[in-house]
């Protein structure tokens, strides 16, 4: 597959979303990617349901949900009525994560699992046939402008090497410090989705800024 971007709607202008959601709308962006926080599992607090609903009311493309909170199994029936249609959840933050990764499913989503920067992907061989995303914290989570991970790239090479043997049909996602620089780098080491936040709606033209990202081969 030829890669998709994710434009974070963390980085938008919030006084201007509409504006926003618009402007990803006609552009080659793919996904609209939200990250949800709660302050507990992470040192932030981004949004919640109403702003969910306000991005699907306006949104034409596939909005991608990751869940930056603890417990995330009691809202994931909420999340589907909110309008996710991909919903992640962090493996540390889930005790019986197959049983979560089902309940997601059972919702009508596709399911995604997320590894923070210490978590070996290794610790996903039992469950990889189960979800339809990986995604690679290549910062830590809770805060958009962070520089990129170097140790991220091998990350990217694991996954696709895991995904590859055991067969699972999953998508590999990358998110935190993607920008034009190491596009190209992250692509060939097998990310499929480029989550781009400050490297979009940071730029004085986000849409061409876009544009670059789905040029990059």
């Amino acid at each position: 597959m030829s890669h998709l971007i994710a434009p974070s709607i963390l980085s938008a202008d919030f006084a201007n979303l509409g504006r926003d959601i618009e402007m990803i709308n006609k552009s080659d962006a793919d996904w609209f990617h939200a990250d949800v926080m709660d302050g507990v599992f992470v040192p932030n607090i981004s949004f919640g349901f109403p702003v969910i609903k306000a991005i699907k009311r306006l949104a034409k493309k596939p909005l991608d949900v990751h869940l930056m909170i603890v417990q995330p199994e009691r809202y994931i029936k909420e999340f589907k009525q909110a309008g996710a249609d991909i919903l992640t959840v962090q493996y540390e933050s889930c005790i019986h994560l197959h049983r979560t990764v089902y309940q997601i499913k059972e919702e009508g989503m596709k399911a995604g699992i997320s590894l923070n920067p210490h978590t070996p992907v290794s610790l996903l061989q039992d469950i990889i046939q189960d979800i339809d995303l990986v995604l690679i914290m290549s910062v830590n989570p809770g805060f958009g402008g962070q520089k990129f991970i170097a140790n991220s790239i091998a990350k990217l090479r694991q996954a696709k090497e895991l995904i590859s043997h055991s067969g699972s049909k999953a998508i590999i996602e990358i998110d935190g410090g993607v920008d034009l620089n190491n596009a190209a780098e992250i692509i060939a080491a097998g990310a499929n989705v480029l989550v781009a936040g400050n490297a979009v709606f940071g730029t004085p033209d986000p849409e061409e800024t876009i544009k670059k990202f789905k040029d990059i081969s």
